[in-house]
């Protein structure tokens, strides 16, 4: 497997991450009646709906 002769410098590693960037989670209201105002996005709702349906095998409290 083919290895670099030099390491590389700092310059050149600063180049290439300067286009890491971060994003903010996208919310969304809950649509169930009752519980928490806002949930994130893809994610299951802490008292077990996801897109609208009760998720099977969630134990409620």
């Amino acid at each position: 497997m083919p290895n670099p002769k030099r390491r590389f410098s700092h310059q050149r590693t600063a180049k290439r991450r300067t286009n890491y960037k971060t994003t903010m989670p996208e919310i969304q209201e809950n649509k169930q009646v009752g519980g928490e105002s806002h949930v994130l996005r893809f994610n299951a709702t802490p008292d077990g709906y996801y897109k609208g349906r009760k998720l099977p095998g969630f134990k409620s409290d």
